[in-house]
């Protein structure tokens, strides 16, 4: 039987004769590039043409977390049709295939995505792989390495500049993540990744109102977007304020109404809403505000159940675990005397997401007396980040530890005018 192929949203060729498995396709691509919540649609491609590899894969990749038995079908329906599959296909196969394989290697989980992206620039789902893989290993000179590659085939492609400026941040390039944030914005203005990229250069910045006037206007795009990318962006708009000295009463209605209502809708992926509420009230917890904080913990701490953590995940979660027990020195041993909580890189995180694990551990030092410690710690933050009043705060009560009076004054009316400086 003669073999039928047709090309792919990036030109590249797939066997099938179905079109609508092809359409299928296409929109699963969409749906992952623009964190939308309808990535099963590539079960529609497989339902149109069974014997497609490229829509087994996917679908494998799919359902692997959540369906593992299908996932094991699609993959062994994808490996069965190998030999009609163009080289594309299977060099999506193999890149996949042992991505979610059991005991992978994640360098050689790279490397295979690398291949294939030489190959097949275009195709920017595998980029959006190869680049979570290059996120949760903490390797974001990889992930910005692999999007310069395939750059000179995408330009002016919509999503390939928020996937640029992500790893360019978190590299400490601000101006050309900002420069490509922009760019990404400017071809898409729905792109939430765009979206979310340059709130963390404003964050990280200081512009907490250019932050959050941005997010709030991009905001109503976000509804079609997954439970994730949803409650993550409003996760960051509530930390914005918080940072910036805002209206608390705003941090927590972007939690009941944002973040914690997203539970509601009947597709929610509770996991990841979980995720970004406890992210937000640890904050909220970190700095004493444990009173306006209610019912909504405790709440919280009835759906979340134990699970096996990695080795830096441990250390957080009993650092954490001492702060809370007002067992600071045992905290501080936990974490030791040089942390720094981007060292946790592994566990997956921003470094926006890490950074409340510093700041535990600076009230920790607070609290156990070490002032010059703590001293040296702040204002070698406060070098990076001049503008965060928190900051200030702590190196006040820092001074007033070590019995510095005339520098706690100073740190006190540097504190009090960036209190009043981004919401009043």
């Amino acid at each position: 039987m003669e073999k039928v192929v047709k090309l792919d949203n990036w030109g590249y060729e797939v066997t099938t004769s179905s079109q609508a498995c092809i359409s299928a396709i296409n929109a699963y691509y969409h749906q992952v590039l623009s964190y939308g919540r309808e990535k099963h649609v590539i079960l529609e491609a497989v339902a149109h043409d069974k014997d497609c590899t490229l829509a087994n894969i996917l679908a494998s990749h799919f359902l692997h977390s959540s369906d593992p038995s299908k996932a094991s079908f699609f993959l062994d329906s994808a490996k069965s049709n190998l030999e009609q599959a163009t080289l594309y296909e299977r060099l999506v196969f193999d890149a996949v295939s042992y991505l979610i394989s059991k005991d992978r290697d994640d360098d050689v989980a790279y490397e295979l995505h690398a291949k294939l992206l030489k190959e097949f620039p275009r195709d920017l789902v595998s980029l959006k792989r190869a680049q979570v893989l290059c996120f949760i290993t903490g390797r974001p000179d990889l992930s910005l390495s692999l999007v310069h590659q395939v750059l000179p085939q995408n330009k002016g492609e919509s999503f390939i500049y928020g996937m640029l400026s992500f790893p360019s941040l978190e590299l400490g390039r601000m101006k050309e993540a900002e420069e490509a944030a922009k760019r990404g914005f400017e071809i898409n203005k729905q792109d939430s990744w765009a979206h979310h990229a340059l709130c963390h250069i404003y964050q990280y910045e200081c512009r907490f109102k250019e932050a959050v006037e941005f997010m709030e206007e991009c905001s109503p795009s976000w509804s079609s977007c997954s439970s994730f990318m949803l409650t993550h962006n409003w996760w960051h708009v509530a930390l914005c304020y918080l940072e910036g000295n805002g209206p608390m009463n705003r941090v927590l209605e972007i939690y009941d109404h944002h973040i914690w209502r997203e539970l509601d809708q009947p597709d929610a992926v509770a996991a990841e809403v979980y995720l970004n509420a406890a992210g937000l009230l640890l904050r909220l917890c970190v700095r004493g505000e444990m009173d306006i904080i209610g019912d909504r913990l405790k709440i919280l701490a009835e759906y979340l159940t134990d699970k096996d953590f990695e080795d830096d995940e441990k250390e957080a979660t009993k650092a954490v675990y001492a702060y809370g027990s007002g067992n600071d020195r045992h905290g501080l041993e936990i974490l030791g005397p040089d942390f720094d909580a981007h060292s946790f890189k592994l566990i997956g995180a921003s470094d926006e997401q890490l950074d409340v694990f510093n700041e535990v551990w600076y009230i920790m030092l607070l609290n156990a007396g070490e002032a010059i410690k703590a001293i040296e710690v702040f204002e070698r933050r406060i070098e990076k980040r001049q503008g965060f009043a928190f900051l200030w705060r702590l190196l006040e009560s820092a001074y007033k530890l070590a019995k510095m009076p005339e520098e706690a004054t100073i740190a006190n009316e540097k504190a009090r005018a960036l209190e009043c400086a981004y919401f009043q």
